[in-house]
């Protein structure tokens, strides 16, 4: 048996080294255009210096050779025929397959704004390639455009923080991290980066990059007739799936990407897909067990994808620590939000009927933990008699015959 994997990211390593544990006979061979192995969730530590590349390498030294997996790097997938079982690759050589796992990943939109898409220093920060590109260009430059400020854009503000460059943030929204947090915790970061010379600017929509005659950036137009100074932009408005190699394969895909089932199942019988490709879910934890799911089904192993936990967050800017769950705002009037503000520490949960929503904590996290299992296992908090920011494991512990939970 031959298993073929796209892609040596999380989902892609996490795959391929679940099909060795699996399979200790089969052949495995991984493909990837990336010539290291990195976690892209800490590339800003690169760009501040904190990281060498190795250092960025989340995999057990001597990965591929103690899981005997056979590594083609460099190299990137440019054709499917599933016919005939086999992968186009870059390099013009074609590679075969018995099952094949895509983990193609994704990468970095630049949107169409006037100028933005022909000029020279702008780059996303999707890759290590755009991280060395960051570094080296924000040595040379005074000023620096951040364009979005959810999560990646917030990365790269942290990476360039000590880099001695003048940096400004340019969102759409009323607030930073407008899909994970919430007014009075978006407020926190953002009191923070101003106080730290951060040149914030939300509520704006970038209009065109004026560039001069080498079509490099002099500034950045804003809706609002500003322009903002930069000579290097990094955008951080979103990705698209890497499925371009999809084309004619009979794959199917759609509007986010790759189309997998709870079990990591596309619509072909022997192709199977995990991580980003896919356009939903696109956190780390998500993509590693997606990877679990999809080898194990690959072998017979029957398997599903239940908790995605999807819109779980966990992140640490200017030393302050904040995880959000699930809903962030009540969508309407049956939801009920409660929140509890303890100096620098801030707690909200959003729940109906007994059920746990959302949850944002801020400050101190030893909360964090008793919140995900309520929201993973379901749990009735109606049923115990305290303040929903007092419950502790012993009020839900005690699981009867019927996996239905007792409370004291």
């Amino acid at each position: 048996m031959r298993y073929v994997v796209i892609g040596a990211s999380a989902a892609g390593i996490s795959g391929a080294k679940t099909l060795r544990m699996l399979d200790k006979k089969a052949e495995i061979i991984l493909v990837s255009k990336d010539k290291n192995v990195y976690s892209r969730c800490i590339l800003h530590h690169y760009i501040s210096g904190r990281r060498t590349v190795k250092e960025l390498d989340f995999t057990e030294k001597d990965f591929f050779e103690k899981n005997n997996i056979k590594w083609i790097n460099g190299v990137m997938v440019i054709g499917l025929n599933n016919d005939d079982k086999c992968l186009s690759l870059s390099n013009g050589d074609i590679l075969t397959y018995d099952k094949l796992l895509i983990s193609s990943g994704a990468s970095a939109f630049i949107p169409p704004i006037g100028n933005l898409r022909g000029a020279s220093n702008v780059v996303g920060l999707r890759n290590l390639e755009d991280a060395i590109i960051i570094k080296k260009q924000a040595s040379k430059v005074k000023n620096v455009v951040v364009l979005g400020a959810g999560l990646v854009g917030i990365d790269a503000l942290s990476g360039l923080r000590d880099s001695g460059v003048n940096v400004s943030l340019i969102e759409m929204s009323k607030k930073i991290l407008p899909l994970q947090l919430d007014k009075y915790t978006s407020k926190v970061y953002e009191d923070k980066f101003k106080e730290n010379g951060v040149n914030l600017k939300l509520d704006v929509k970038a209009e065109k990059l004026i560039i001069d005659e080498n079509k490099n950036p002099i500034s950045l137009l804003l809706n609002t007739g500003e322009e903002v100074p930069c000579e290097l932009v990094i955008v951080a408005t979103g990705v698209r799936s890497n499925v371009g190699f999809l084309e004619n394969s009979g794959v199917d895909t759609d509007r986010f990407g790759l189309i997998i089932n709870e079990k990591g199942e596309t619509n072909i019988d022997s192709i199977y897909g995990c991580g980003d490709v896919s356009g939903r879910n696109p956190i780390w934890p998500t993509a590693v067990k997606e990877g679990i799911i999809a080898a194990n089904n690959m072998v017979g192993n029957e398997m599903i994808m239940t908790d995605f936990f999807g819109s779980k967050n966990t992140m640490n800017f200017e030393g302050i620590a904040t995880m959000s769950i699930g809903m962030i705002e009540p969508i309407d009037e049956t939801y009920i939000e409660e929140v509890k503000i303890d100096g620098t520490n801030y707690k909200k949960i959003i729940h109906k009927d007994g059920k746990i929503y959302g949850s944002i904590i801020q400050g101190d996290l030893s909360y964090s933990g008793i919140l995900t299992q309520l929201i993973r296992e379901n749990i009735d908090v109606s049923k115990v008699k305290k303040s929903l920011f007092e419950i502790d494991y012993s009020d839900f512990f005690n699981e009867e015959k019927n996996f239905e939970f007792s409370y004291e």
